[in-house]
C-alpha cells in the first residue's frame, strides 16, 4: 500500500471517528434537551413559580430520579435541572415519599461534588404529583454553630468566675485563720486584692463582649483621631510593658481619622498592645504601626513572641479561647480580649488580620475605612474701626 493510499485510509477512519463523536455529542444534547423540555412540560407552572422564589435549596425530582427543577440556592448542594440526583441519603428519602407520607430528617451533606465541607441540613420530601416530589433541603449550619458559640459561652463562663470566686472565697477564710499573723493577714489580702481586680477585669469584659453583640449599630460615632487611639493604648499600658521588661514603640503615619467610638476603638487597640506585652519575652519590642492605604487605616500591633501557631491562628478570636493555657493562666488572661476586638472593629465596618509564625512572633493589623479629617473652625477676630479706636484711647486718658 502506497503513501496515497495510506493517506486516504487515515483521512476515511478520521471522518468515521469524528462523525461518531459528533453522534455521540449530538445524541447527548438531545437527551439534555429532552429532560429539561419534560420538565417543562411535567412539572406544574406554579410549582415552578414558587421555586423561583424559595430561599432554601429545593428541586422537583422525577420518577426515574432526575432533577427536574431547582430552586436558585440549590446550585451549592449540586442539584441541577437534568441531573441524576446525587447524594444516597437524599435518594432515599424522596424513594420513601412515593408512597405518599411525607419525609423529613436531619442530614449531613457534603457540599456540591468535589468539597469535602459538609453541612447539617433538614430535608423534607413531599409527592406533589403521581410522579413528582419536592425536595427541601434547609442548611442548618450556621444555627448549630451559634448553639455551639452559646454553650460554649455558657460553660466557659461559668467556669471562668469560679476560678476567682472559688479564690477569694479561700483567701477570706485563711485570713480569718491568721488573724493573729500580720505577715501572713498582708500576704493573704495582697493575693485577694489581685483575685478581685482578675474577677473585676473579667466581668468587665464579658459585659463589654455582651454589649458589642447585642447592639446593632455604634451609638457614640464621631471623628475619631487614630494618634489619640494609639496613644491612648501605649500610656494606658506602660506600666505593664516596663514591668514585663519590653520596649513600646509608635510609628508610621499620623494625622489619619475614622467614624467610630473613640472609647471601644481605644479599648480594642489597648487588647492587642496588651496580648503583645503579655506574650513577648524580656528585652523585646513591641511596636504600633499606623498607615493609609487604598481608603483604609491600618493599626498593626507586632511583637516579638511566642507567635501563635497556624492550627489556633482560625480560633483566636473566639471566646475564651487561649492557644497558650498555661502562660494564659499565669498572666492572668481571660481569653476575651481578642473577640472583643474582634467586634469592635467589626461594629466599625472594618476586619482584623493577623501574622504569626511560632517563635518569631505575631502581627495583628486592625483594617478601618479611613474618613477625612474634620475641619476645625477658628473663630475670627472683628477688627475694631478707627473711630472705636479713638474712643477707647480718649476713654482711658479720662481714666
Amino acid at each position: 500500500m502506497d503513501t496515497t493510499q495510506l493517506a486516504l485510509l487515515a483521512l476515511l477512519l478520521g471522518a468515521i471517528i469524528g462523525a461518531g463523536a459528533s453522534l455521540i455529542l449530538f445524541a447527548a444534547f438531545r437527551a439534555r434537551a429532552r429532560v429539561a423540555r419534560d420538565a417543562v412540560d411535567v412539572v406544574p407552572e406554579g410549582v415552578t413559580a414558587v421555586l423561583e422564589a424559595m430561599d432554601d435549596a429545593a428541586a422537583v425530582v422525577g420518577p426515574s430520579g432526575v432533577v427536574m427543577a431547582t430552586s436558585p440556592s440549590a446550585a451549592w448542594l449540586g442539584l441541577e435541572a437534568g441531573e441524576p440526583l446525587e447524594h444516597g441519603e437524599l435518594r432515599d428519602l424522596v424513594r420513601n415519599a412515593r408512597s405518599g407520607a411525607t419525609e423529613t430528617e436531619t442530614l449531613r451533606l457534603q457540599r456540591g461534588r468535589m468539597s469535602t465541607d459538609s453541612r447539617l441540613v433538614a430535608a423534607r420530601a413531599t409527592r406533589i404529583a403521581e410522579r413528582l416530589i419536592l425536595l427541601i433541603v434547609r442548611d442548618l449550619t450556621e444555627q448549630e454553630r451559634l448553639e455551639q458559640m452559646r454553650h460554649d459561652f455558657i460553660a466557659n463562663t461559668s467556669h471562668e468566675l469560679k476560678t476567682p470566686v472559688g479564690a477569694i472565697t479561700l483567701l477570706a477564710e485563711a485570713i480569718e485563720l491568721a488573724a493573729d499573723d500580720p505577715a501572713q493577714v498582708r500576704a493573704f489580702t495582697a493575693r485577694l486584692s489581685a483575685e478581685a481586680d482578675r474577677l473585676g477585669r473579667l466581668t468587665g469584659r464579658i459585659m463589654n463582649l455582651s454589649r458589642l453583640q447585642a447592639a446593632d449599630e455604634l451609638t457614640e460615632v464621631g471623628d475619631v483621631a487614630i494618634d489619640e487611639v494609639v496613644a491612648s493604648a501605649i500610656e494606658a499600658h506602660a506600666v505593664q510593658a516596663d514591668s514585663a521588661g519590653v520596649e513600646l514603640v509608635r510609628g508610621g503615619e499620623r494625622g489619619l481619622y475614622v467614624r467610630g467610638d473613640a472609647q471601644i476603638l481605644k479599648e480594642a487597640v489597648g487588647n492587642l498592645v496588651a496580648n503583645a506585652i503579655a506574650y513577648s519575652p524580656r528585652g523585646s519590642r513591641v511596636g504600633v504601626g499606623v498607615r493609609a492605604v487604598e481608603g483604609v487605616v491600618e493599626i498593626a500591633v507586632t511583637d516579638q513572641g511566642i507567635g501563635i501557631a497556624e492550627a489556633d491562628q482560625q480560633r483566636v478570636f473566639e471566646r475564651f479561647y487561649r492557644a497558650d493555657q498555661a502562660r494564659s493562666r499565669r498572666t492572668g488572661g481571660s481569653g476575651l480580649g481578642l473577640s472583643i476586638v474582634k467586634h469592635a472593629v467589626s461594629r466599625h465596618g472594618g476586619e482584623v488580620r493577623l501574622w504569626s509564625q511560632p517563635d518569631r512572633g505575631s502581627t495583628f493589623t486592625v483594617r478601618l475605612p479611613l474618613s477625612e479629617a474634620p475641619v476645625i473652625e477658628v473663630p475670627v477676630k472683628k477688627k475694631r474701626s478707627a473711630k472705636a479706636a479713638v474712643a477707647t484711647t480718649a476713654k482711658k486718658g479720662r481714666v
